[in-house]
């Protein structure tokens, strides 16, 4: 299989741990070290241990929810052990009770680690012009 190919699995398999709320399978597509970058957030979160937070806290406080997750228009850039994945992302979620629905462009970078799994190290969310 191409490593192209392994990138759009792990993108796949990340996707769907998140549209499940999979905490353990969604957190484990992310190295330690990854970095997220959410509109929706005044300030970056830095490690996969903040964004950890931030999910349970939102789960908690707020009944933070993934209804649904879909994934379309994906692109990969190979760029030796790094890959560029974008794509664009529809998620409806729960949030205090109400529903919630958001069509997002996504871009994921992967990298390669020395078992050849593909990792996600960033993660960047930006808002769909309209």
């Amino acid at each position: 299989m191409s490593d192209q190919q392994h990138v759009l699995d792990a993108a796949a398999e990340l996707v769907a741990a998140f549209a499940k709320n999979d905490r353990e399978a969604y957190f484990g597509a992310f190295s330690a070290d990854a970095s997220f970058v959410f509109y929706t957030l005044a300030q970056p979160l830095l490690s996969r241990d903040a964004y950890q937070a931030l999910w349970d806290s939102s789960r908690r406080e707020d009944g933070f929810e993934v209804l649904s997750c879909t994934s379309s228009n994906a692109f990969v850039s190979l760029q030796g052990d790094v890959a560029i994945f974008i794509h664009d992302v529809a998620t409806e979620l729960r949030m205090q009770g109400e529903l919630c629905f958001s069509q997002e462009r996504e871009t994921i970078v992967f990298r390669k680690e020395q078992q050849g799994r593909w990792l996600a190290c960033h993660e960047h969310l930006s808002a769909t012009p309209q």
